[in-house]
């Protein structure tokens, strides 16, 4: 927390996405370029739920910079649209934690993504944490509709 900032950030280090992203612990990408990354969570919220995140180790959304948030709004975008083409999802839920207080357990901005349970809603109770091999099918399923975005 900086003297201009209220918002108390869990501390955890290493930060695991930071990690992840950097190939050193392994985790699924349906996408990366060279400012941010989609993740597929191993802890599935939704029917799939992904995970958009800046690739430069930021904490909150109060510190991303305009091109940052311009290319994760982009991402969250491209993910909810390839959740719905590739799951047919009735609904798409999208949030962001910021503090431990709005429940943010990881220090490292990212944006939630997932389509919605049968009967509606996301799962915010415990879950299972799904292997690889699952959470690498998700990826080769949404792949194909996570398309580039046009110019118009």
């Amino acid at each position: 927390m900086t003297a201009e900032q209220s918002i108390l950030i869990p501390q955890e280090f290493p930060c695991a996405f930071c990690a992840y992203i950097r190939g050193e612990r392994p985790y699924t990408f349906l996408w990366k370029d060279a400012d941010s990354s989609v993740m597929v969570t191993r802890e599935q919220r939704g029917i799939p739920h992904l995970l958009v995140v800046p690739n430069r180790h930021v904490a909150t959304i109060l510190d991303v910079t305009a091109q940052e948030a311009s290319q994760l709004a982009i991402a969250v975008r491209r993910s909810a649209r390839a959740i719905e083409r590739a799951y047919r999802s009735v609904g798409i839920a999208v949030w962001q934690n910021n503090g431990m207080a709005a429940g943010q357990a990881i220090a490292h901005v990212h944006f939630h993504v997932a389509g919605t349970l049968p009967g509606g809603g996301t799962e915010w109770g415990n879950v299972s944490e799904l292997a690889l091999p699952d959470t690498d099918k998700i990826a080769e399923r949404l792949r194909p509709f996570f398309t580039e975005e046009s110019a118009a």
